[in-house]
Order: structure tokens, then sequence, then C-alpha cells
């Protein structure tokens, strides 16, 4: 049984640290909470789903094309709604509502489109799981483990060796100092939600490989994923990865003895006890200094 459960929890943390390390790309160049980013986490099942399911398209093809759309609506946010308001030098308190806003007119547009309906990416016979030390675990989990992993791999390489990911530091740590120097803020800035929405559509194309989806698995994604950053260190990538896993293995062991609906409320607890004993996150970097 205790072997089940750590297997879904790193299944489970796999998933929190692709949203978490996508929202710590993003709330570290931009300073405020991305909540719209869970509705792009749901848009890249979604789209998953029209190219694969109903237009018939091969299944490697469709989760490339769903996550670069992804990354392109992430842009397209960017663009046409917090471009507008960096103009006007608003306050995180109304960059943090427009995010809710364009996180509820997408899931309700979601949900015209598609409808309130139950969907899933999975077709043909159901396969027995491969075991695994007691556990079973089934080769959509094992895509989900091992893309996971290389996709925060490139992301990594990408933030730590390339011209534009050493851009997205500078702008992250003084964008002040980055604008003298040359660097375009406003394009680092999109590419940094490029990089950050891809990585959330495609969490919600892995899940959507192993769980249902409906227009409403948004909210609790990004929750999820923001606790996890907080427990890593907001701003640290690695820190990200290890807030997902440990969220999902505690989440999953902790349903050991009780009763599986009490997940979210293990994750919120685990979030207090991090921000009263120990706010740098388990990285140890304090959360505004911290570089990514």
């Amino acid at each position: 049984m205790i072997i089940q459960l750590i297997s879904n929890g790193i299944i489970a943390g796999c998933i929190y640290a692709l949203i978490a390390t996508g929202f710590t790309v993003i709330y570290r160049t931009v300073k405020f909470f991305h909540f719209a980013h869970g509705i792009i986490y749901v848009t890249g099942a979604y789209i998953a789903y029209t190219f694969f399911i109903l237009l018939q398209i091969n299944p490697f093809i469709s989760f490339i094309l769903s996550i670069a759309l992804a990354a392109l609506l992430g842009i397209v946010i960017d663009r046409f709604v917090y471009s507008l308001l960096r103009k006007h030098k608003t306050s995180n308190l109304v960059f943090l509502l427009a995010s809710f806003g364009v996180f509820i007119f997408l899931q309700n547009l979601i949900q015209i489109i598609f409808g309130a309906q139950i969907l899933t990416l999975g077709t043909g016979p159901i396969k027995e799981g491969h075991h695994l030390w007691g556990a079973v675990i089934t080769n959509n989990q094992i895509l989900i483990i091992v893309s996971s992993l290389v996709l925060f791999i490139i992301c990594w390489l990408f933030i730590q060796k390339t011209k534009f990911g050493k851009a997205i530091r500078a702008v992250a740590d003084d964008p002040t100092g980055a604008r003298i120097v040359g660097i375009n803020s406003e394009k680092i800035i999109m590419i940094a939600f490029a990089v950050g929405s891809a990585l959330a559509g495609a969490a919600g194309i892995l899940i959507s490989l192993d769980t249902n989806i409906e227009p409403a698995i948004g909210f609790n994604a990004i929750l999820k994923g923001i606790i996890a950053s907080i427990i890593g260190g907001i701003g640290s990538i690695p820190g990200a990865l290890l807030g997902g896993l440990f969220l999902g293995l505690v989440e999953n062991l902790g349903i050991w003895k009780i009763q599986a609906g009490w997940k979210d409320a293990i994750a919120f607890g685990i979030l207090i006890i991090f921000l009263l004993f120990r706010p740098s996150g388990i990285m140890g970097f304090k959360s505004e200094k911290e570089k990514i």
C-alpha cells in the first residue's frame, strides 16, 4: 500500500512541479500572482482533446501543437491584458483581479464550446499496469513522470544557459538595470509568459492522459502549483520541482489513514506550516531575493 501511495505521490508531484515551474518563471519576471496560469493548464488539455480525439491527429503532433498554442495563449493574455496594465503602472491588486477575470472568462468560454461534461483523452481498451515493488503503474503514468522531468530539464537549461534565459533572470532581478543595458523588458516578459504557459499546457495534457478533464479543474491546479512554489521558495526552479514532489508525496501519504477528500486540507496545512516556520522554502532561499 505505501509503495503505491508513494508512486501516486510522485505522479501528482510531477504535475504540480510543472505547474509550479511555469508559475515561477512568470512570477519572478512580472512580480504578481498570475492566477490565469490555471486556465492555461485546462486549455492545454482541451486543445489536445480537440486535435487528438476530434480531429484524429497523430498524438505526438497533437501534443506538440497543444503546447505551442498554450504558449501562444499565455502571450495573448499578457499582450492584451497585462501589458496594458503595466503601461498604466497599476497596482498588483489590479493585476490579481485581472488575472481572476481572465481565468473566469476563459473557463466559461471553454464550457460554452465543449460543455460541462467530463471528457477523456483515453482511447482503446484499458491495459493492466506494470507491477513494480508492490505498486501498479501504467504506461501513461510512466509517460507523465518521464515527460515532466524532461520538460523540467529543458526549462532549467533554457533559463540557465541561453541568451533569452539570462535576459529573463536579468529582468527578474533588476528590471531597471536590465533596461539600462539595452534589454527589451516587454519582449522578455513575453518570452517568460510563453515558457511558463507552455509548461502549464504540458501539465494539463499529461494529467489528462491519466484522469478526466472538465472546465473546473484549473482552480485546484493553480492553487497546488502556488503552494508547491511557496514550499520550494518562490523564485527557484529547483525549488519548484522539489516543492511539487514534496506536496504530491505528503498529500498521498497523508490519506493513508484518512479519507481522500482531505487531500486539499493537507496541502493547505503544509502551506501554513511552511509560512510559519520556514518562509524561505525547502530550498532555503528568501522569496524576493532568490534568482531563477
